[in-house]
């Protein structure tokens, strides 16, 4: 099983990045791709959900209308659009996967994780 994410980089306050999360390596008709990211210091924080199925999204309230995840299943890559980006979005960004869904997405729960891709948005 492969995760990749990509898509990071430097952008100023205000600014959009759009992640991309390319899933390998096991044939599954359903699963959930969760978004999460950890800053220098702090504890890694869980963003976003969604089931490859039927699409259903949880965000987590503090990028809830800033952050959209959807998904392009024809190619198995998860994006992540960060838009009205603020300085305290600087942070690792890591994409991993849940076989159960989302109900069960959460930081110790997933059942890979791909390498992070590195966000830091300036002031």
């Amino acid at each position: 099983v492969q995760l990749q994410a990509s898509g990071g980089g430097l952008v100023q306050a205000g600014g959009s990045l759009r992640l991309s999360c390319v899933v390998s390596g096991f044939a599954l008709d359903d699963y959930a791709i969760g978004w999460f990211r950890q800053a220098p210091g702090k504890e890694r924080e869980g963003l976003s959900c969604i089931r490859r199925s039927d699409g259903s999204t949880y965000y987590a309230d503090s990028v809830e209308g800033r952050f959209t995840t959807s998904r392009d299943n024809a190619k198995n890559t998860v994006y992540l659009q960060m838009d009205s980006l603020k300085p305290e979005d600087t942070a690792t960004y890591y994409c991993a996967v849940h076989f159960s869904g989302c109900t069960f997405y959460g930081t110790d729960n997933m059942d890979y994780w791909g390498k992070g891709t590195q966000v830091t948005v300036s002031s």
